[in-house]
Parts: C-alpha cells; structure tokens; sequence
C-alpha cells in the first residue's frame, strides 16, 4: 500500500506521494491513514464544479484535483480579481475544503501558480518572471521528460527559457517548448466546459436564504420577467430552460423544464416549474435554504411576435401548447405521445408513437428531418390492434371478394356491406421473400358494426387457403 494524497500537515512531516505506507508510519506513528475511493473523490470534484458556477458559468474539470475557472467578463460583478480569489478560497476553507487558487491570464500559469505559488494574481507581462524560479513539474510536462532534463542540469523554468529553441526542440522533443509557451501566454489553450453555456441567464442572489417553495416560485417568475425584454429583442423564445439553486452549504440543484413550442412567457415559465417542484418535492433538500437562484436558457427557437386580440390570446393552439407542458412537466416527456408517419405501407408499421415534445412545430417544418404528427386517414379504422386477430370466413367470394360472414371472439358476424380490396404489398427486405400479399376489406355487418378485416396471401399463391384476420375497428 502506497500514499496517493498527503494534506498539509502530512507534506510538512516529510512523507511523499508513492511512498510506502509501512516506511510512512515508521517515520510518522500518528499518521491517519484514510482508504483511497477514487469515485468519490471524482464525485466531490464534480460537486466543487456545480458550486464554482456562482463566479462563472466556464468551468472545467482539471484532472482529478483541480479545476479551472474562465472569469472573463465576471470580474467586475465580485469587485476585482482579489476579492473574487479570495472569496472563493475562504468559501471553500469553510465548507472545511483545503484548496489553492492563483489568477493570470493563461491556463498553464495558473496551474503552475496555484500549485507553486498559491493566492497571486500576475498580469501577461510578469509571467516570465514568475515561472523561472518555479521547477519543471511547474510546465506540466512527464516525468520522462523532467527526468530527462534533469541529468542535463535543467531543474527550473528558468533554465530552458534562456536556452536556444531549436536545439532544445531537437533533442527534448516539442512538448516542452509547446508546454512553455502555453504557460507563457504565446499558444491558446482553449477550455471545454464541463456543462452547456446559456444563451441567456439571470441570476439573484440574496441576503438571506430562502426555503419556501412559493418564495422560490416567485423569484422564479421575477427571473422570466427580467429575460422577457431579451428575448423579444432577439425575437426568440425558449424550448429549454434550467432552474439552478445554489444551498448554503455548497450542493447545487439543477432543474430542467422544456417546451412543446417556444416561449417568453414569464407566467408559463413559472408554471412549469410549479409542476416540476410538485414532481421532484421529495427528491428537493432545501437544508438551510438557496443563497443563489439562477434561471438559464439552454435552447432557443425563432420565434415571431403575435399581436393578441381583446381576449387576451394571440393564437388559439396555445392553450394546448401550455397544457402538454405542464403535463410533460409533472409526469415526465413519456407521458404524452402522438402519431408520427413512418416510411411503410404495412399499417402496424405505418406510424409510431413519439414524445410530444420532439414533434416538429411551425419554425421546423418542412425540413426532411423533422418528425411529421401524422394525420388520420379516413379509410383507416378508428382502432388499429397492435397485432391482427385471427378471424374464421364463411363462403368468401372467390378470388377476391369479401367474406359474407365471419366468426370472430367466438361470436359470429353477418356481412351487409363491404368495399375493398385494397391490397398492400409485403416488405420483403423486412419480411423477407416469402412475405403474403393482403387484401383489405371495410365491412359492415346487420347491426352496423364496421370492422377492418384482411386477407393475408391470395386464392391461387399458395398450397392451403389464405387466412383472414381482423386488423381494427371504425365504430
């Protein structure tokens, strides 16, 4: 068993990374020594992630014990750079969080600093400066590549900055100058966020936390005015929103809520959210209250302004638009599906059923990739089983006629009228060569109960009699 992480006090005793755990207590008897869980350091990791998107919505994840913070642009909402650090470090050091932070205008500095060089801030000009004194590991690089300098006499940054280039490329490779300069500042290091970036967000935050679900319901409303001016400037709406409370304690709750079709209505937001809090209430710890609520906008359609008439209504399918989404928002997007066309003339396969929220609405239809509600064919039953039912035909007119009665759920059916055929081919790249041919009959029996019925193969195809089957029903 070896040491994999070692807190202050166990750096200041001596004790190393990799070191032995016998020679470790040898050298230090009161040690504690804690199992390592590697998930669960990831997960504290990934939580410290959810609570640094207070400073910044640009958060990346570091390895397995660090982060990077993109502050550009978030500086002045926290005073200057000093403060922003030092809020950060103290919020951490109190939720009994160890943890070190340095600012500059590159990521490879930062990284170098934070872990050398903890709590400064160093402008571009100042970078060489600060990085000389600083050894290898400082850039980054493998331990191949520091061992490798160091039987050369290479220890610090400062040694290879001074060095020609092009020999120190030749013989030590183009990771360390690539290394070098990205802590420089003179190549990009580009950042992916672990998380989308909103479109549009606003955010409150309060001087006292707040725990009631109403309160937070209202704030929540107050939020959806404030981007309401927004939207209608970009002439947008929103089909993808996410409700962020940040607790006291540092857990951060992420809550989604989406739209059938796009909207900027403050109202219909707060309403969605009201059926979500009722849909997660048990799953929801409030603890000591949310110091932060932040409503961000992840998807945006296009969206034209309508002028409402003297009801108050600009468009007469918004009312069901409203209902599915507090629908899909209380029991979830399986809980309403409709009708969409498949690419099939076989009718079980003719249509599927899709969420409501991926069917496609006016700003995207007529692409060829856009789900398409299917309409319901007048020839078509009102019921279709889901599998056809075997069916027992008495005298059909032979070769194509429709039967003149028919036993069906052990009850027998007189045929008064019937029209058909109409005959569909089988799919034999699905069903392969052997696949029957049907005859469709619409038939309607003394009492004036319509059915659907087919006859799968024809008279003269095949060795025995087709069969008959009973697909749906008109009324």
């Amino acid at each position: 068993m070896r040491i994999v992480a070692l807190d202050t006090c166990g750096e200041k005793s001596g004790l190393k990374r990799g070191q032995g755990l016998a020679e470790a207590r040898a050298m230090c008897p009161g040690i504690e020594i804690i199992p390592a869980d590697p998930a669960a350091d990831k997960a504290l990791l990934t939580s410290l992630a959810d609570w640094c998107d207070r400073y910044t919505p640009l958060v990346a994840l570091d390895g397995e014990n660090g982060l990077y913070l993109d502050i550009t642009g978030c500086v002045h909402l926290h005073g200057n750079e000093k403060s922003l650090l030092s809020d950060i470090l103290s919020r951490l050091f109190g939720l009994g969080i160890e943890a070190r932070g340095a600012i500059s205008s590159s990521a490879g500095l930062s990284w170098a600093m934070a872990r050398y060089r903890s709590g400064e801030i160093t402008a571009p000009q100042q970078a060489e400066e600060v990085l000389s004194p600083l050894p290898l590991a400082a850039l980054r690089l493998p331990l191949e590549a520091i061992q490798t300098l160091a039987r050369v006499g290479l220890k610090t940054v400062g040694d290879i900055i001074v060095l020609p280039r092009a020999p120190l490329a030749r013989r030590f490779g183009p990771s360390v100058l690539l290394r070098l300069d990205q802590a420089l500042g003179f190549e990009d290091e580009p950042l992916s966020p672990r998380l989308p970036v909103a479109s549009l967000s606003a955010e409150r935050r309060l001087a006292s936390p707040i725990q009631d679900e109403d309160d937070i319901l209202e704030l929540t409303l107050q939020l959806a005015r404030s981007l309401r001016q927004r939207f209608e400037e970009r002439e947008e709406g929103g089909r993808l929103f996410e409700l962020v409370l940040f607790r006291v304690d540092g857990r951060v709750f992420r809550i989604r809520a989406a739209t059938s079709a796009a909207s900027r209505d403050p109202e219909r937001i707060s309403a969605l959210y009201r059926e979500r809090l009722q849909a997660i209430h048990d799953d929801l710890d409030v603890g000591y209250g949310f110091e932060i609520l932040r409503l961000c906008v992840l998807k945006t359609e296009h969206t034209a302004t309508v002028q409402e008439d003297f009801s108050g209504k600009s468009d007469p399918a918004r009312s069901l638009s409203a209902f599915a989404d507090r629908v899909l928002a209380r029991f979830g997007p399986e809980s309403l599906s409709v009708l969409v066309l498949q690419e099939s003339h076989v009718p079980e396969r003719a249509t599927n059923f899709m969420p409501v929220a991926d069917i496609a609405r006016p700003s995207t239809a007529g692409k060829a990739d856009a789900p398409v509600a299917a309409p319901l064919p007048s020839t078509r039953p009102l019921r279709l089983f889901r599998h056809p039912e075997r069916v027992d035909a008495i005298a059909a007119e032979l070769p194509e006629g429709a039967p003149a009665s028919f036993k069906w759920r052990r009850t027998t059916y007189q045929v008064a009228r019937a029209e058909g055929p109409e005959r569909i081919a089988g799919e034999w790249w699905i069903d392969g060569e052997d696949a029957l041919t049907r005859d469709y009959f619409r038939v309607e029996d003394a009492d004036g109960r319509r059915f659907w019925l087919f006859r799968d193969g024809l008279y003269g195809e095949m060795a025995a009699s087709p069969q008959w089957f009973m697909h749906g029903i008109f009324a």
